[in-house]
């Protein structure tokens, strides 16, 4: 499974964002997308995934800033991220996972929250 995402960049304290991955490839078995991150000098950590019944998790960090979304059709994710703080700056990586437990990483995409 490739993954294709799209929609990092710069935005101010308070700001919003989007994010966007998009499967290619071995698509036919997956289970859960979604969204981890990594900021400098920090583990990676979850940030929001769903599974193929729509049952969503979310990091503790997040809860009620960010909204996790997925379209079957495309094979794709989505991350609505809102009240975004300089704690929020991370490299964000699109995650899936099939029903055979296979994970696929997505290369990142930086998010950096700053005025």
């Amino acid at each position: 499974v490739q993954l294709q995402a799209s929609g990092g960049g710069l935005v101010q304290p308070g700001g919003s964002l989007s994010l966007s991955c998009a499967a290619s490839g071995s698509v036919f078995a997956l289970n859960v997308m979604g969204w981890y991150r990594q900021a400098p000098g920090k583990q990676r950590e979850l940030v929001a995934v769903v599974d193929s019944n729509d049952r969503r998790n979310y990091g503790d960090s997040v809860k009620g800033r960010f909204t996790i979304s997925r379209d079957n059709a495309k094979d794709s994710v989505y991350l609505q991220m809102r009240s975004l703080t300089p704690e929020d700056t991370a490299i964000y990586y699109c995650y899936v996972k099939n029903w055979y437990s296979q994970e696929n990483w997505g290369k990142g995409t930086q998010v950096t929250v700053s005025s």
